[in-house]
């Protein structure tokens, strides 16, 4: 549907969302946006342009169909795919995406490494996608120098993330916001850097004792991105990768630099969101919410879990998404899930499903708790399926309609138990919502009460 759009802003040096709705413009990805989301188009444009919202919306991707990232919007859950030297390819990945997209995942980060030409999975992940993309290009310009990081150059970057940017990426997570001087915050830490792209950098800049090029070629990455309308997804490569580690100083230096960058890239009408924490104990989430949108002047937070805490491997899907709960309830913008195959391997598609759904769950709650309109209506009805029995329409109605089935026919598989009035947890005679109680008969207790009040005794 973007072809007819993108064609009229051919030629024009800033064609990014932000740069028109600072215009006054909406766009055509606003209005679509506004119906999506069931908000005024002049509030997504207002949104837009003072950075609390991003449309991540490149010009080459025009198989998009729109969304929004923001405070003001509903909370949107990321999934992670990529394929690696030790296991997938490109048909897996295209697979992995389109059950991401199935069950319900807002945007998909490609974060191959291997398993193939990657130039070739990303526009294969692109050209069947229609939500936007994300990628890492650090891990690509590693692979284009056979993995030695002390090679890297400035221009190995940045050929490489204009080279994602002309194959259609919406948006890129760019490290520049780890400096030479944060390095030594790491030294109390339990876990150091466990960002991929920031340990990369790390030794860069170890190596070499310069500053990070990503930080000091961000003017560079700016005028890219103005180009094809490629949204920043600040990396926080000193995110702490366990609860020991949560809200110290190599962390929140990070961020204020995130925060300053996220102004530089504004200056350009360039869009932002902020990556966040990935273990934070649970008291510790509002501050994290809260500080980063202080330091970065309320763009989009985009957090990796939070994990609230590390003795679950195998089962990080459910402590991260509890704390991504919580993110969401404080304001943040979207959720990245974790599989439960976080810490352990790379996830199949089985593993895709229950991450996504998790944090579909998350998402949700956290609307809800926010107090979105419309949130819960949803909600309401499947409460109302529930009390009246009508198994399919529950289905229907659930995150996972195939998963909810599977259960209930595990035990009651005949189409006979559709329409029966119980399950089999309390039986044909225990079901308390048999209790039927009509508007007839509660008026007549109530008259009952009035005149004889019930005593405690």
């Amino acid at each position: 549907m973007r072809k007819e759009w993108v064609a009229k802003r051919s030629g024009q040096s800033n064609v990014t969302q932000m740069h028109y709705a600072r215009q006054g413009v909406i766009t055509e990805e606003m209005h679509y946006v506004a119906q999506r989301e069931n908000l005024p188009a002049d509030l997504i444009r207002d949104e837009v342009a003072r950075g609390r919202m991003i449309i991540p919306a490149n010009i080459n991707h025009t198989n998009l169909e729109p969304m929004a990232i923001g405070i003001a919007s509903k909370c949107k859950v990321n999934a992670n795919i990529g394929a690696s030297p030790n296991s997938s390819n490109l048909q897996e990945e295209v697979d992995k995406l389109n059950l991401a997209v199935k069950y319900g995942a807002d945007t998909v980060m490609d974060l191959s490494t291997g398993g193939g030409n990657l130039d070739e999975i990303r526009t294969a992940i692109i050209n069947a996608s229609p939500v936007p993309i994300g990628t890492v290009p650090v891990y690509q310009a590693l692979e284009s120098v056979h993995g030695t990081i002390e090679n890297l150059t400035p221009e190995d970057f940045l050929h490489i993330i204009e080279k994602h940017a002309q194959q259609g990426v919406d948006y890129q997570t760019i490290h520049a916001g780890i400096l030479i001087e944060h390095l030594p915050l790491v030294r109390s830490r339990i876990t150091g850097i466990v960002s991929r792209g920031g340990g990369i950098l790390a030794r860069w800049m170890l190596h070499h004792h310069k500053q990070n090029p990503l930080y000091t070629h961000f003017r560079d990455i700016i005028e890219i991105f103005k180009r094809y309308d490629v949204s920043f997804s600040l990396g926080d490569s000193l995110r702490p990768g366990c609860t020991h580690d949560a809200s110290d100083d190599a962390q929140l230096a990070e961020l204020k630099t995130l925060g300053q960058l996220t102004r530089k890239a504004w200056e350009h009408d360039v869009q932002v969101m902020v990556e966040g924490p990935g273990h934070v104990p649970m008291d510790q989430i509002e501050f994290n919410v809260k500080k980063q949108m202080e330091e970065c002047s309320e763009a989009p937070f985009y957090v990796l879990g939070p994990l609230v805490t590390d003795i679950a491997p195998g089962y990080d899907h459910i402590t991260s998404a509890i704390g991504a709960a919580m993110a969401g309830w404080y304001g943040t913008a979207m959720l990245c899930y974790v599989t439960p195959k976080e810490h352990l391997g790379l996830p199949n598609a089985e593993d895709v499903r229950n991450g996504l759904i998790a944090y579909k769950i998350a998402a949700h709650a956290a609307d809800i708790a926010r107090h979105r309109p419309g949130a819960r209506d949803r909600d309401d009805q499947l409460s109302h399926a529930r009390y009246n029995f009508d198994w399919n329409r529950q289905f229907e109605l659930s995150l996972d309609p195939e998963r909810a089935k599977e259960y209930h026919d595990e035990t009651l598989p005949a189409d006979i138990y559709k329409t029966a009035e119980f399950c089999s947890m309390c039986g044909p005679k225990f079901c308390p919502m048999q209790t039927k109680v009509d508007a007839d008969a509660l008026t007549e207790l109530e008259k009952f009460l009035a005149k004889e009040p019930v005593t405690q005794s």
